[in-house]
This record gives C-alpha cells, sequence and structure tokens, in this order.
C-alpha cells in the first residue's frame, strides 16, 4: 500500500506541475463551498448542484456525457416500443441539460414524413434549473440538420425540478426525464406534480440511477476514511432503492405502471480517472451533510484501494483496469383514464384459480 501511494503522489505531483490538476481538485468528492446547516427532511444541497453542473457546462467538454447519452437512447428505445396511433405531440423533458433526449428523439421520424420524431414527438420542452447547461449545446441545436428540426420543435425553459411545475394541469402528452431525478431531494412531490400537469392516458417516462450504483466507490471511499480519519461521511448517493420504485409510482396516481432496470459497467485506468470523470460529469458530492473537503491521504487511500480491489477480468480489460458500476432504474406510467385496463373488484370472481383446467392440444 505504501509502494503505491508513493507512486500516486508522484503522479500527482507531476500533474500539478503540468497545470493539469490544481490542489483545489482534491477536494472535488465533497465541495470547498461552505456547508448548509442540515435538514433532516433534505438529503441533497440543489444550489450546489446547480452551481457543480454549470461549472461542468463552462469548462469541459462533451465527451464526458457518454453515460448520459447512452442512457438517454435506451429510455427513447423504450418510447419506441409503446405503439399509439396518435403518439405523443407535446412533450416535456424534465432536467434535459443540454438536450440528450432531444437528439435522440429528432433521430427518426415516428409516424412518416410529418408525424414528429420518435413516439410522434412534435414539440418537446425542456425544463432545467442550470440555464448554463440547458444553453450549452444551441449552436449545435441551430446547425442541426433540417429534416431533423423539422420532426421535433423545442422550446427552452428555466426552472427548478423540485418547486411546482410552471404549467397548468392536462397539459402534456408525455412527460420524460432521463438521468436527473437523482439529485431530486422530494421526489414523491415532483411524481405528483408530473401527474398533475399530464393529461388523462398521459405517459410519465424516466430512467434513474438506482442504489446499486457506484458501490465500488463507496466502499473505497468508507474504507480509507475509517483507516484515515477514523470516521465516514457520505460521499456517493443516497440513491433510490429498486424496490421502492413501483410503490412510489402507484402512490403518486400512476397507474399501468412498469419498472425494469439495467446494470452498465465501465471501466477505468484507475480509481483517480474515475473520480475525475464523475467531477466532469457534474455528478460531484452534494449531500447535505457532507465534510467540507476531504483529506489528500484519504483521497489518494481511497484511489489505492478502488485499484487494489475492483480490478476488471482479464478477458474485459483491454485499456482499463478498474471497473465502476451504474444501476439504471427504468419506469413508465400512466395517468387514469377510462380506456384503459382495470382489474375486476374485489371478490366478483366466480371460481378459484385451482378449478381453472388449460387443455394442451398439439398438432403435427
Amino acid at each position: 500500500m505504501n509502494a503505491i501511494a508513493k507512486n500516486f503522489r508522484q503522479r500527482l505531483s507531476l500533474r500539478i506541475a503540468r497545470g493539469g490538476l490544481s490542489n483545489n481538485n482534491l477536494k472535488y468528492l465533497s465541495s470547498s463551498s461552505e456547508t448548509e446547516p442540515s435538514n433532516t427532511t433534505l438529503a441533497f444541497d440543489r444550489s450546489l448542484k446547480k452551481l457543480q453542473r454549470s461549472n461542468t457546462s463552462n469548462l469541459y467538454n462533451k465527451e464526458y456525457d457518454y453515460i448520459k447519452e447512452e442512457v438517454a437512447s435506451r429510455l427513447v428505445d423504450r418510447l419506441d416500443d409503446i405503439i399509439r396511433d396518435e403518439g405523443f405531440s407535446l412533450a416535456l423533458d424534465i432536467g434535459s441539460g443540454p438536450g440528450h433526449l432531444y437528439r435522440e428523439i429528432v433521430k427518426d421520424d415516428g409516424f412518416g414524413e410529418g408525424g414528429g420524431g420518435i413516439g410522434g414527438v412534435k414539440k418537446l420542452v425542456m425544463l432545467d434549473s442550470c440555464e448554463d447547461l440547458l444553453n450549452r449545446d444551441n449552436e449545435e441545436h441551430e446547425n442541426m440538420d433540417d429534416v431533423m428540426k423539422k420532426r421535433c420543435g423545442t422550446y427552452k425553459l428555466v426552472g427548478d425540478e423540485e418547486g411546482p411545475l410552471p404549467f397548468p394541469a392536462g397539459t402534456f402528452d408525455l412527460v420524460m426525464s432521463s438521468s436527473s431525478m437523482h439529485w431530486v431531494n422530494d421526489l414523491p412531490g415532483l411524481w405528483k406534480e408530473v401527474r398533475r400537469v399530464l393529461k388523462p392516458d398521459g405517459c410519465f417516462m424516466f430512467a434513474m440511477v438506482g442504489g446499486a450504483t457506484l458501490n465500488e466507490l463507496r466502499s473505497s471511499l468508507v474504507l480509507a476514511e475509517m483507516e484515515r480519519d477514523g470516521g465516514v461521511s457520505p460521499h456517493v448517493g443516497p440513491f433510490v432503492d429498486f424496490s421502492d420504485v413501483g410503490s412510489l409510482l402507484t402512490n403518486a396516481g400512476f397507474d399501468l405502471t412498469t419498472i425494469d432496470i439495467d446494470t452498465i459497467r465501465l471501466g477505468f485506468p484507475n480509481g483517480m480517472v474515475a473520480m475525475e470523470h464523475l467531477q466532469r460529469m457534474g455528478e460531484s458530492n452534494a449531500c447535505l451533510n457532507r465534510r467540507p473537503s476531504m483529506s489528500s491521504d484519504s483521497f489518494l487511500s481511497a484511489a489505492c484501494i478502488y485499484d487494489g480491489m475492483y480490478q476488471l477480468d482479464e478477458q474485459d480489460s483491454e485499456d482499463s483496469d478498474v471497473e465502476a458500476t451504474v444501476q439504471v432504474i427504468y419506469g413508465i406510467g400512466w395517468s387514469p383514464h377510462d380506456s384503459q385496463q382495470k382489474p375486476k373488484e374485489r371478490g366478483s370472481a366466480t371460481q378459484k384459480i385451482g378449478e381453472v383446467k388449460v387443455d394442451q392440444s398439439s398438432s403435427n
């Protein structure tokens, strides 16, 4: 461990000398800003998260969007599987960022020429609390192919995802959210707002980070802080558990709910690079009860533990040596409507399940 730590210190000093990493970067898993007083009803510092995302949009290019682009692509694939004659003309993207979902929707026609993008979406309202990130790719959208722009128009609106949504009840045919709701404090409240702004028989689709995400990083940080500091502080999550999502959707008033899960495995050269990518994605720690900073000893120790405990298998390793796991929860819920299938009333059955006989016939 001492030899590995010494090697990391030498590499870190070299990067600082070259100007590639400042001493302040050692604190990026926490924050150098003042910590707000702890509030038992809140988990995340939304103002800090907004600042982190704004800095990301100003300092880094799009090469760190790979996870969010992949998740958005998989979510739109699920939208394409929904068969609905009229499609979803007016849609809302909550926590849209620079427009990952928009780029996926306009890639193909939904119902032939003039039928909108994938899912029949003809107009997408992009809502995000970070103005800098929302407008980051304005030039790219303006230079987009005319065919794509005609498929689906867009309107960008700066607004808090946690507050009451600034739309009348029954406005949208479709509400989507990709890779943004894991930083929302009041998730049940947000989903009730989504239910309010949906039209009857409207669809809510989302992809969010699940509770088993970055277990490797969480374990490494816990072990490092226990060794170096004699205690631990939150660095990863808390994220929603997969088993709770269905009941949350039902309690918010959605019917015909569907939940599924994906696990994405990522490879990195080492633990330090994995943590650097998280920072440049705008996914740094924003817990309210975080420590103001993290010592360099604890940081280097966590990186060494990560490299030692979570190495990739040889057949999976090309340019990468360690892995990071991202659990993505996909959910679909529908606002109630008379046309939807409904279960029969309790006690209305005329026979028991055990009395049902199934005749099997085969034809040659």
